[in-house]
């Protein structure tokens, strides 16, 4: 069967390659090279946000967090059940105001009359309605109900009361079911007894799901019959968690209030519920609904101290906010936020933050999730760590980095050789051009990176991006040993990290394009030890007083004993030899450095000059002047020195290796 190829042009639903998560590779990196600590920089990495190479910034979990708690603020300021409560019993008052001025009205015209019947009868009927509400109780629950059996004078005072009752009923109703509001305009007992049917069906599932029963009424006939009130849901899971957010809270809308408080409008709740005949279906739910959800804080309370009264429904409504957004500020303020972080909804912070903070959670659980996903980082043991190959990543983006800049700085680009040196046999394989790199160009690999990248049609374009070069198998082999100065000055100057990097980044360059040479690493400070590669990001200062160079120098040779063809030891440090070993195998450490370290340091400089070992020394912001010992390697060894600045460190070093390689 003929095979048959097709393109198209990159589209926003592809995601080959997520910038975020190698941003937040390089970010972190650099943290904790810095610090040592990978745990302690993810935590800073997520808390503080980063900005992307396009200029984005990622806010942190810090800033969002502080963003729920200005939100939640805001919110109390809005609810205030007893602003409510209040508003009923204003509301009371004037009803009993326009009784007792019907009253006395119905008195006076039956006393400027001549009936005497009029009179006595008139009399007794507004004594006995006076006597009535003076016997009624203070509270408004038991107050509200009372009236409920009170035959008004006034026809005014009683449609006003009619309306009192009624928005109180559908305030109650929408306190516990939010959605019977978009259809209950006016609770009628058709309603209301499908409303109890609802509740009463929906209890019976859940006690069935509990002890494992079939339910019955089946979910589907439930949602047939019952659906509105529940729109969206799929299971009855969800329908139990909605209701069950919903009731906890109404419960922390109680809990907010004074025990006093709270006692009078539970009891005006309760009272509502009995005269709609939904108190023992609504207690049974609640019950269940308790039992069903252990993870719900049902006896949570929020601080709601709103300046205007506003409806229990919307009081409830802003609890449920202030609990949604509390379990917010616990997963963004967790003390591991790389734990954290994961269980954040991402719905909810759109819900209460807005669409720019959902995305900002989203990028950050994207990037840490690819960290993972990729293989960039591991956890064991409840240790975070940087594998393998996120090292290598590190390294190869710290390549990059040096490649970049040595492509930019017209300085090094001018002594550098455009020949082309091969130095070894061709293999079948091609690889992306890196600048510097012979140009063996590998035309049909090349134009097909051209066309993904814009697409089908012609001409077609070359990038530099598209180039890829032929490989070729290397035919000469070289050992070097990257020794890094690890004292105490190489910290306090800033010099340390840059140093990590260049050595990151020429070990990833000899593994990936020279395998078969030989590299180690070795650090000195008091005294000097082998290092792997993989320890280098994690690489701290050494808090013993002491360079010593001279033990470096040894190590360093002892290690490259086996090898053959050229060999060089490469040499990062900022200051003169300041320690060495004495016969007993114990460092000696003086500064300034005496006459004895700078002998056998030198001693062991005229070691590796007869074992055919190049020194290359790299000075860190150190004047010729300043320290005569480092232009004095170079003159035995005939190796090369570099004085630089930190900045500039990677660059001349890779300046140099690639030169160095090619000229072989």
């Amino acid at each position: 069967m003929p095979v048959r190829y097709g393109f198209r042009r990159f589209d926003e639903g592809d995601d080959f390659n997520d910038v975020d998560v190698e941003e937040m590779l390089r970010l972190l990196a650099d943290d904790f090279m810095e610090h040592g600590d990978l745990e302690e920089a993810m935590d800073r990495l997520l808390r503080e946000g980063f900005v992307t190479a396009d200029g984005e910034r990622i806010e942190g979990l810090r800033e969002l967090l502080e963003r729920a708690r200005m939100k939640r603020r805001e919110l109390e300021q809005q609810g205030d059940p007893d602003g409510e409560m209040q508003r009923y019993r204003d509301w009371l008052e004037e009803i009993e105001a326009l009784e007792s001025d019907e009253l006395d009205q119905l008195l006076s015209d039956a006393e400027a009359s001549d009936d005497e019947r009029r009179k006595q009868v008139t009399r007794d009927l507004v004594e006995q309605r006076r006597m009535q509400r003076e016997l009624m109780s203070d509270r408004l629950a038991e107050r509200i109900s009372e009236y409920s059996q009170y035959e008004f004078v006034s026809s005014e005072a009683r449609e006003e009361f009619d309306a009192l009752t009624s928005e109180l009923r559908q305030d109650v109703l929408n306190t516990y079911f939010e959605q019977s509001k978009q259809f209950m305009g006016q609770p009628d007992p058709e309603e209301l007894a499908r409303m109890r049917s609802m509740m009463d069906a929906l209890s019976t599932m859940i006690e069935q799901d509990r002890r494992g029963e079939p339910l019955d009424p089946s979910f589907d006939d439930f949602m047939e019959k019952f659906g509105d009130y529940f729109p969206g849901a799929q299971s009855l899971e969800d329908v139990v968690r909605a209701m069950a957010e919903r009731a906890a809270a109404a419960e922390a809308m109680f809990n907010s209030l004074s025990s006093e408080q709270q006692g009078e409008l539970r009891s005006l709740f309760n009272q509502m519920m009995s005269d709609m005949d939904l108190n023992f279906s609504m207690n049974r739910l609640v019950s269940n609904l308790r039992q069903a959800t252990p993870d719900i804080d049902w006896n949570r309370a929020h601080r709601m101290r709103g300046e205007d009264g506003s409806s229990f429904a919307d009081a409830t409504s802003i609890a449920e906010q202030l609990g949604q957004l509390r379990g917010l500020e616990e997963y963004l303020g967790k003390a591991n936020a790389a734990q954290g972080l994961p269980e954040v909804d991402v719905d909810a912070v759109r819900r209460h933050l807005g669409p720019d903070a959902a995305a900002h959670i989203a990028r950050l659980q994207k990037a840490l999730k690819g960290l993972k996903d990729r293989g960039f980082v591991d956890r064991s043991g409840g240790q975070l760590t940087l594998s393998p190959k996120g090292i290598r990543q590190i390294a190869q983006q710290a390549l990059r980095d040096l490649f970049s800049q040595l492509r930019d700085s017209a300085a090094l680009g001018a002594h550098r050789e455009s020949t082309v040196s091969r130095g070894g046999d061709r293999e079948e394989s091609s690889k992306p051009w890196e600048p510097g790199e012979p140009f063996a160009l590998h035309l049909p690999k090349t134009l097909r990176n051209a066309v993904f990248r814009q697409g089908p049609g012609t001409p077609v374009r070359l990038h530099p991006d598209d180039f890829e070069v032929e490989e070729f198998e290397s035919t000469r082999r070289s050992a070097t040993v990257f020794a890094i100065d690890l004292s105490l000055s190489m910290a306090m100057r800033g010099n340390l990290v840059p140093a990590k990097k260049m050595v990151l980044a020429l070990t990833q360059l000899i593994r990936s394009k020279f395998p078969r040479d030989f590299v180690a690493v070795v650090g000195f400070g008091e005294t000097a030890q082998e290092l792997r590669i993989e320890d280098i990001p994690a690489l701290s200062i050494d808090y013993a007083y002491g360079t010593n160079l001279q033990h470096a120098l040894a190590l360093s040779r002892h290690l490259m004993r086996g090898e053959r063809g050229e060999r060089q030891v490469v040499v990062v440090t900022d200051g003169e030899p300041t320690a060495h070993l004495m016969d007993n195998g114990e460092p000696f450490f003086s500064w300034p450095p005496v006459r004895e370290t700078l002998e056998r340091t030198m001693a062991e400089v005229l070691r590796c000059t007869k074992a055919g070992i190049t020194i290359n020394t790299f000075a860190l912001d150190i004047e010729r002047s300043q320290f005569p010992f480092v232009e004095q390697i170079g003159r035995v060894n005939k190796g090369r020195t570099f004085y630089t600045s930190v900045d500039e460190l990677g660059v001349y070093a890779l300046d140099d290796f690639v030169r160095s390689h090619r000229a072989g």
